[in-house]
């Protein structure tokens, strides 16, 4: 009995997606529980599910296509369970006579597919794919749910993976005779003149790269957007996070970084300045009177901004595991729509991969994100005399529309005077 396939509910204010990628093909035998094809949206990749065992009969959408809640997807054949098949097959060899079998079992056991419904991150099956490896055989640490150290733990203890295309050119009996072939097919002046690959590729956009190429595009469109910068001494925060490294972890089973710095210090600096925790409606200006800071996170497929909601109330160690916990599921293509949902003020971190210096753009509807950056050591004077400081520069971009440069520099200066003294952050909360 044919069962559609069809784009389930996507969020919250989410009505269309992009077919991302089919995992199964046209015909090929799936179970309950199987992923048939991932669906991108704006901020999140969602995936789509076989909901009975069967057949994917047809395909009606294709990658790259459009849809909206609703549509169907392709046609799922439900088939009885004694259907001819690759299990059929390797059932009636079960039942073959004592005598048509081996008489020795082999030494080392082979693993057995996983038949249970298990869920598989995205990067998990990626890496599987890469290398040849039927996730189904992977144990899982957790239950139901396959992650990307568990293949690579499989791969370390495994010989049955095949080596990926990147991996098989890498040999060198490959690359030379790759090298070879390029040889005999280059014309005569291709030779002479040692040409060079000067070939390009087209790849597909991302539905979550179109997004943000959108919306940074309208942010510059749209808000008065101007920047202004301080620096700050990172002495005492540096000072009292090696005083503290080992018991705050020991206790909270987290490092103290400096994100949890930055996002109280934000907090106070936002009471004294509400016009920076605002946002345009119309001809109104909404003041929050909350503090939702959205934290950026460099992910592989794009920038996303989780939201710490309430930071006001949040406590330093809280603050850290939250950070540690959104860059976990970035990384593994676990963070939901309520995840990202909202946000009335954003600080982005351009240090952790090495930038000294930049314009960080807003994130409408917001009027204001803070920019931090590379800690550095530099010559500083201090009360009269020259010293060596490990030293930040930040940013602040604001919406001049609500913020006048009066403001948009005071509020900095508060942060860098909340910062460069952390005991004054007890009497922010």
């Amino acid at each position: 009995m044919p069962t559609k396939i069809v784009v389930p509910e996507l969020g919250e204010s989410v009505l269309e997606a992009t077919v991302g990628r089919w995992l199964k093909k046209e015909g090929e035998r799936v179970r309950v529980g199987d992923v048939l094809v991932s669906l991108e949206t704006d901020k999140v990749d969602l995936e789509v599910g076989a909901e009975k065992d069967g057949a994917l009969a047809r395909i009606e959408r294709r990658e790259g296509e459009n849809v909206k809640i609703g549509d169907m997807l392709g046609i799922l054949e439900e088939t009885p369970a004694t259907a001819a098949g690759p299990e059929k097959a390797a059932n009636d060899q079960s039942k073959e006579s004592p005598a048509a079998k081996p008489q020795q079992e082999p030494a080392v056991p082979i693993a057995k597919p996983v038949r249970e419904p298990r869920k598989v991150t995205p990067l998990a099956r990626r890496i599987a794919q890469e290398h040849g490896v039927d996730v189904s055989r992977v144990p899982a640490s957790e239950p139901g749910r396959v992650r990307q150290r568990d293949v690579e733990a499989y791969l370390e203890t495994t010989s049955d993976a095949r080596p990926s295309a990147t991996q098989a050119a890498a040999q060198p009996g490959a690359l030379l005779a790759e090298a070879k072939m390029a040889r005999m097919s280059a014309t005569p002046a291709e030779q002479g003149s040692g040409a060079r690959d000067r070939s390009e590729e087209r790849v597909r956009m991302s539905r979550r790269r179109l997004t943000i190429a959108h919306r940074l595009v309208e942010a510059q469109h749209i808000a008065a957007m101007l920047t202004t910068f301080n620096e700050i001494d990172m002495s005492a925060v540096m000072q009292l996070r090696a005083r503290w490294r080992e018991l705050f972890k020991k206790r909270h089973g987290v490092g103290l970084g400096i994100s949890s710095f930055f996002v109280k210090a934000s907090v106070g600096a936002l009471r004294e300045f509400p016009p920076l925790n605002a946002e345009i409606q119309g001809s109104e200006m909404v003041l929050k009177h909350y503090f939702d800071i959205g934290v950026a996170i460099g992910a592989k497929e794009g920038l996303v901004v989780p939201v710490l909601r309430d930071a006001d109330g949040m406590s330093f160690a809280e603050i850290e595991l939250a950070i540690k916990d959104y860059a976990r599921k970035s990384e593994v293509g676990e963070l939901t729509l309520e995840d990202l949902r909202g946000g009335t003020f954003t600080i982005t971190n351009g240090g952790v991969f090495g930038s000294l210096l930049s314009t960080p753009i807003l994130n409408p509807p917001q009027s204001g994100i803070l920019g931090l950056h590379k800690i550095q050591d530099r010559a500083v004077p201090v009360a009269g005399q020259v010293e060596i400081r490990p030293m930040m520069y930040v940013a602040l971009s604001y919406d001049h529309r609500l913020v006048d440069g009066r403001e948009a520099v005071q509020f900095l200066v508060r942060i860098k005077e909340l910062i460069e003294d952390p005991a004054s952050l007890l009497f922010e909360v």
